[in-house]
């Protein structure tokens, strides 16, 4: 009896062993992911009160967005590769760590080209930091609570979407835009504090294939032409300080196509865009968060220099956007799963660039709760119907196991949009943003969400998609985006 009582008494200390990291697991997985969340939604509201300070007008605000951007998504892709040849605790602490550097780099920025130089650092590291922190849940939850596990994360994680412009604006009006950065330290503190804790034994030793000449050529590929769309505002587009780059960006871009057919361990399957849902999915995702970047972007702009709104009352502006999206996805993810998502992927869109339509009363003398609030609700709820629909068309169109790289690439494929998209606010806007500038904003942004619309309308199929096998790690997987727009929860199941 004694010794059945001493197994019981061992059985019930490993289970509760087992409990505790896995609880530290899971806190470890929120800190890292949240702060790299907050820092993609607590920026934008910075950029007039960074641009004061350090000068570069609308060219520095558009590369302090688009650098980080621009090596988040081309290293996204073999973040998961890289994770797997390495150890997930292993990646995640040096994610962890380049990213504190680099938050503390764009805290000390004594000017312009540092803090660019800095976000671009920036964003290496948090191409590291979500997709280890799922991995982490994964390899250590199953089953029922594997699902619990990444629903709590989601909730978490998400916010930041609401938490993270509102203190922004707290933080310029009350102490410095260089807090937003510097506040990073305190949860990549804890987590690494909490990552030593951890005992989990190193993987086998594994031969993973990382493709690191397709990184470099979709680096280069995509830096090209997007340095030369911000700097042609101030060099034109005949110097050759623009055109070489961008023509040399086109002709990397292109070669990166072709990389990615011929290499057998491709970060970009391209083989995957022959399935109808996957490849019209990232189409349409393509322009619908082309949209939501630069919308979101100069809507926040606009409030802050044209209507003259502090920082905190703009961050507070966009809160109902982030709510919305909160409480209203899931349940419209819901919806798709019985009836399907092409209505929604056409309707949502449709809803949103209404919303955007309503900004064109924004006039000077301004009043935001007639001129902006309502556009505002009306574009959060059209991004809470399309979202949710968008990842189970997309991810419910590949098998299980192509489920990662699936949202991996979708993942990527709106943060590349969202890229080209701020590269191009400048073009629009002409230089100074003005009424007159933010109203040609609206209309390329209503552009942009009616193409997606179009494209889900004409090219989505109901009868492709199983959504109740997605894994619930690469639905969450395609939560983290770059804006409000990041509230992507996929469907209820």
């Amino acid at each position: 009896m004694s010794g059945q009582a001493g197994g019981a008494n061992d059985s019930a200390g490993r289970h509760a062993q087992r409990t505790t990291a896995q609880r530290t697991v899971l806190l470890v997985a929120i800190l890292a992911s949240f702060v790299a969340f907050l820092d993609g939604a607590i920026v934008n509201v910075a950029l007039p009160a960074i641009t004061a300070d350090l000068g570069g007008g609308i060219a520095l605000q558009q590369w302090v967005i688009d650098a980080y951007l621009l090596t988040l998504g081309a290293l996204i892709l073999v973040a998961g590769a890289i994770s797997d040849a390495f150890g997930r605790v292993r990646i995640l602490r040096v994610g962890l760590l380049v990213f504190g550097a680099a938050s503390l780099g764009c805290a000390l920025a004594p000017a312009g080209a540092l803090l660019i130089a800095a976000r671009a650092v920036q964003g290496a590291g948090a191409a590291m930091l979500v997709p280890s922190s799922l991995a982490l849940i994964t390899a250590t939850f199953t089953g029922p609570a594997r699902a619990k596990a990444i629903g709590t994360w989601t909730g978490w994680t998400g916010t930041a979407f609401v938490a993270g412009p509102l203190l922004g604006g707290l933080l310029v009006d009350s102490v410095s835009w260089r807090l937003i950065f510097g506040i990073n330290i305190v949860p990549i503190a804890a987590t690494l504090l909490l990552l030593l804790r951890l005992k989990i034994s190193a993987p086998a030793a594994r031969r993973v294939r990382v493709d690191l000449a397709g990184a470099v050529l979709a680096a280069a590929g995509l830096g090209g032409p997007v340095f030369a769309l911000i700097e042609q505002q101030r060099l034109g587009w005949h110097s050759p300080a623009v055109s070489v780059p961008f023509g040399a960006g086109l002709l990397c871009f292109g070669t990166f196509l072709w990389w990615e057919h011929r290499t057998p361990n491709p970060m970009m399957p391209l083989r995957l865009f022959r399935i109808r849902n996957f490849g019209i999915g990232n189409l349409a995702t393509a322009f619908i968060y082309a949209g939501l970047s630069l919308g979101q972007l100069v809507v926040v702009l606009f409030l802050q220099e044209v209507a003259g709104l502090s920082a905190s009352e703009a961050g507070l502006a966009t809160i109902p956007v982030a709510v919305l999206s909160l409480l209203l996805a899931g349940g419209f993810g819901g919806l798709a799963g019985k009836h399907g998502p092409r209505f929604f992927m056409a309707a949502g869109p449709l809803v949103t660039g209404t919303g955007y339509l309503l900004m064109l009363s924004a006039h000077l003398p301004f009043n935001f709760w007639t001129q902006v609030l309502p556009g505002l609700m009306l574009f959060g709820l059209g991004l809470s119907i399309t979202v949710a629909p968008l990842t189970a068309a997309i991810l419910g169109s590949v098998r299980p196991e192509q489920s990662g790289i699936g949202s991996a690439i979708n993942n990527a494929v709106s943060r590349v949009a969202g890229l080209i998209a701020v590269a191009f606010a400048g073009v629009i806007v002409n230089g100074a943003l003005d009424v007159g500038g933010f109203h040609r904003v609206l209309v390329v942004t209503v552009l942009l969400f009616a193409v997606g619309a179009v494209i889900s309308a004409v090219g989505i199929s109901n009868r492709s998609i199983s959504p109740d096998r997605i894994p619930d790690e690469a639905a969450a997987n395609c939560r983290d985006r770059a804006s409000a727009g990041g509230t992507d929860r996929g469907p209820d199941r």
